[in-house]
């Protein structure tokens, strides 16, 4: 309550304190325009601003030259334009009458200057008899080295060399040079910190999720224009380092509708909420009046991957309004990655087994075709308030193959399938989300923004495989069930400046939001689930034995684990900024939840940045952070058939293993409790140098605690045991005495575990320009990651038989799952019409951790799998042959670089597990593509 109080006192105060009126406005400089401005020497923007404005702008020239402007685009007034223009530089603004404007220099800079140093830039176009050597070409649009930034400050002339925690800016010429097709592959390529997993099984091997500074996916929050992207209806489950989690689907978003993405480095759920423990990414649209279109090719080198990707975008003026759009098509073709069967195929004697196809698994890359869609809009309404609205919708279509049933095994019914099967998942994902708004100027000095978004993600799972619980009488075809999520959010967000006598006003920013979630199973076909009571007849192979019931591989929805589920919440923030003097700024930010399932709580955020030096500054934060359980970790439930290693064994075996609610009867007989959220303390400094023009670097340690961090416990096998007067093992006889089923395997979400993540991000970047050879930009960057466990409990009834919660496995996904370090070099290199973007990307030592000792030739040991540092080269030549017309060569893994094979005992019989899956470079190998580019 005292953080309510105290935003109702600060409320109070923000709407009462007099609006800052250091001069008497213009009201040439309240008037809005669409502004378009590219980085160019200052002189020449404020000669552009002059000309679109009908303002005269008087400036030193002395103190101009040398000067590279910002980027300026959107609808503003033409004095946030020039604030924008001049913000990081020296010059003040200051109005000398009606319709022009004197920029100057600190006194100490221009006492000694003459009048003749003062140009001005007139209104008006150059005369029609100038020589041609008076007017100055406009400068091409070259990227900003210091770009305006708007996340995790609620400045609006904030630049990344003075942001207060670390941001890394991706410019829209980053992406269209890397190399990567999607927006989650150009994130994880670019960003030391950020690792993709490549691996999943079941229902989630078409989801890609991210993970920022060795935290999981759905610890990363997602804006798209500064607003909520929702997160996907699947669970991700059955893969490795991402287990358990529902993030936001990135590559749902047209990566050509991206103007540029910032990436804070740093927890913020202060600022935004839930989900920001690691940092945010938010994604800014397109909103200009240009159009590209572009059409890609290519395929892995040892065969399958093909992609084509086809993308066009345009924008338009509509009145004093914009509306820009984006398609964005694409096919993936499957790879397929695995080894021979060295098991037997057929029953003994069977004469097929000698001339027998052994390639038979098809593990790797899955095939996916989809189309996404995008606008994003924005209308003036009078002069002061804009409307806008965005929104994205998508398609897609994704299937993979499990793993090979035999043709001799309980899992096939050989009059179906003589030769076996191999179970053909299939994903049809649909998604949609559109956010609308208003925003300006309001009354008394104040900004406000309110607006509101809604969002719906649902998948569609069908499987091709055989319920062998049916007998001959099995489909092979069956629709397995349907997820869906919805997102309700809207926001309102004031701002003002209050003067209150220190070096500049005080920003006082706050605002609300309200959301609603929802989540529902709908269950599947009942042929998908239902156990037929099929037994061989006698004389038959497995005559009489038990069959699993449900569709092989993916077992279907049940009607007991369908279910719709909601909740709501609402939150109040406050975010205060103040620049005390030159080169001292604070800031401060509070923030109140109230969930209707979970509760209440408050999390806080002090941020601060000294520059003793000029061009060398230092920064650091402390905050706390937050992230409720959601609600598909609640109550996602499902069963797959899956490899599972069991105690004694040295290869895994397929066996059904459920997922399980943590208030399935199951779980809460091995110990499952209500989740709560997880809660986080975020400490982190760093070191900005700027030492010569065009050279940068930024060092920033970090350390994140996460308490009742939300994980899925290992697999809990309930297994018969004759060795026990049961017959059953300890967890089969816990749940004999529960009265359930004493054979059966499964895991659940629990808060059992805290974890400590400490680390190291460095970036340099240096723009040189080589005269005749061009220009050159290159960037050096590196991160350095460990995470520990510093609690995990163990419930006593499980504790007292032995088994562990969170098993070794599950561990090892965290603390050795993701490279320790990663170093990436890219040089990106311009002349004339040529550039060339080479990239090298080193990744640390990365390790499979096992959950079981095996014993081979009277030696028990723990079968880890470790994949041994690997440099990665990326490289991309194009060459522009007309005006707007570009085509380009380039390769991702230039030298068709694979991750280390597994060992004989973890690959196991079937062919299916040939590389190492926890690669963070995936299992396909090099692709080599060419790429044709249109701008107009």
């Amino acid at each position: 309550m005292r953080l309510v109080h105290a935003l109702a006192w600060l409320s109070l105060a923000f709407c009462t304190a007099p609006p800052v009126r250091a001069a008497p406005p213009d009201k040439a400089l309240s008037q809005r325009h669409r502004f378009d401005i590219h980085v160019q020497p200052l002189g020449s923007a404020l000669r552009h601003v002059s000309t679109q404005t009908g303002i005269r702008i008087l400036f030193p020239y002395d103190a101009v030259a040398g000067i590279r402007s910002r980027r300026v685009e959107g609808w503003m007034t033409t004095g946030q334009a020039l604030q924008r223009l001049l913000a990081g530089t020296k010059l003040k603004m200051t109005t000398t009458g009606a319709g022009v404007i004197a920029l100057a220099a600190p006194v100490r800079q221009t006492a000694r200057q003459s009048l003749l140093s003062f140009q001005f830039a007139q209104a008006s176009a150059a005369p029609a008899d100038a020589p041609a050597a008076a007017v100055s070409p406009a400068p091409d649009p070259v990227a900003d080295p210091t770009p305006i930034i708007v996340t995790g400050t609620r400045q609006a002339s904030r630049t990344v060399a003075d942001s207060m925690a670390p941001i890394d800016v991706l410019e829209a010429r980053d992406l269209e040079a890397s190399g990567k097709q999607s927006v989650r592959d150009l994130l994880g390529t670019l960003i030391p910190s950020i690792s993709v997993s490549n691996s999943g099984a079941g229902a989630s091997f078409a989801i890609k999720t991210l993970s920022l500074r060795g935290l999981a996916g759905d610890q990363l929050l997602v804006l798209v224009n500064g607003k909520r992207r929702h997160n996907s209806a699947t669970l991700f489950i059955n893969g490795t380092t991402q287990n358990g989690q529902s993030p936001p689907d990135l590559d749902l978003i047209p990566s050509n509708m991206i103007d540029r993405m910032e990436v804070l480095r740093d927890g913020a759920s202060a600022q935004y909420g839930s989900d920001a423990i690691a940092g945010v990414v938010n994604i800014i649209l397109k909103s200009d009046t240009k159009g590209g279109a572009s059409a890609l090719g290519g395929g892995a080198r040892d065969g399958g991957g093909e992609q084509g990707r086809y993308q066009v975008d345009n924008g338009f003026a509509i009145g004093r309004g914009t509306l820009h759009v984006a398609a964005d098509a694409y096919l993936q073709g499957r790879t397929i990655r695995g080894g021979p069967i060295t098991s037997s195929l057929y029953a003994a004697g069977d004469p097929r087994e000698a001339t027998a196809d052994r390639m038979r698994n098809k593990p790797g890359q899955p095939q996916v075709d989809g189309l996404n869609l995008s606008y994003n809009a924005m209308m003036p309404i009078g002069a002061a308030v804009e409307a806008y609205s965005s929104g994205t919708w998508s398609r897609r279509h994704a299937d993979a193959f499990l793993t090979y049933r035999t043709p001799n095994t309980i899992l096939n019914i050989p009059a179906i399938y003589p030769e076996g099967y191999i179970p053909h998942f299939h994903i049809q994902d649909r998604d949609s989300q559109v956010t609308g708004g208003l925003r300006g100027d309001g009354p008394a000095g104040i900004r406000f923004d309110l607006s509101t978004s809604y969002a719906r993600n649902q998948a569609r799972y069908t499987e091709e495989s055989l319920n062998v619980s049916l007998g001959p009488d099995s489909p092979t075809r069956f629709h397995i069930g349907t997820v869906t999520a919805t997102e309700w959010t809207s926001n309102i967000d004031l701002q003002r400046d209050v003067p209150i006598g220190l070096a500049a006003p005080l920003l006082v920013a706050l605002g609300a939001e309200y959301r609603e979630n929802g989540y529902s199973i709908a269950a599947g076909d009942p042929a998908s689930y239902i156990d037929g009571g099929y037994r061989s007849p006698a004389g038959a192979p497995f005559a009489g034995e038990t069959r699993t019931p449900g569709a092989q591989g993916v077992t279907g929805f049940a009607p007991e684990t369908a279910g719709h589920y909601r909740r709501h919440a609402w939150s109040a923030y406050l975010n205060l900024e103040q620049k005390i003097a030159d080169g001292v700024e604070v800031a401060l930010a509070g923030r109140h939840e109230d969930y209707s399932d979970f509760g209440t709580t408050d999390t806080w955020k002090v941020s601060a940045r000294i520059e003793p030096l000029r061009g060398v500054a230092l920064r650091g934060t402390a905050s706390t952070g937050f992230r409720a359980p959601t609600l598909q970790q609640r109550h996602y439930a499902s069963s797959s058939t899956i490899g599972v290693l069991f105690p004694g064994e040295t290869t895994t075996r397929l066996a059904p293993v459920r997922a399980l609610q943590v208030d399935d009867p199951v779980a809460v007989a091995w110990g499952a409790q209500p989740l709560k959220p997880e809660k986080s303390t975020n400490l982190s400094a760093g070191l900005v140098l700027t030492p010569l023009s065009g050279l940068s670097l930024t060092i920033d340690t970090y350390q994140i605690r996460i308490r009742d961090r939300i994980l899925l416990s290992g697999t809990l096998s309930a297994l018969p045991d004759a060795t026990r007067a049961s017959g059953y093992n300890g967890l089969g006889d816990i749940l004999l005495a529960a009265g359930l089923d004493p054979v059966q395997s499964g895991f659940y979400f629990s808060n059992a575990a805290s974890t400590r993540t400490r680390g190291l991000d460095i970036v340099a970047s240096w723009r040189a320009d080589l005269g005749a050879r061009g220009s050159a930009l290159l960037t050096l960057s590196g991160n350095l990651n460990k995470t520990i466990f510093t609690r995990l409990d163990v419930p006593d009834l499980l504790a007292d038989i032995g088994v562990s919660l969170i098993d070794r496995a599950r561990q090892g996904d965290f603390t050795k799952g993701t490279p320790r370090n990663r170093i990436i070099a890219n040089l990106n290199w311009t002349r004339g019409d040529a550039m060339l973007n080479l990239r090298a990307t080193r990744y640390g030592e990365v390790t499979q951790v096992a959950a079981r000792t095996v014993t081979v030739d009277g030696d028990t040991y723990y079968p880890d799998e470790v994949i041994a540092p690997k440099t990665i080269f990326d490289l991309e030549l194009s060459y522009a042959l007309a005006q707007g017309v570009r085509i380009a060569a380039g390769a991702n893994n230039l030298f068709n670089i694979y991750p280390t094979k597994l060992s004989a005992v973890n690959q196991g019989t079937s062919g299916f597990s040939l590389y190492n899956p926890y690669s963070p470079y995936g299992i396909s190998g090099g692709f080599y593509y060419g790429k044709l580019m249109l701008t107009f």
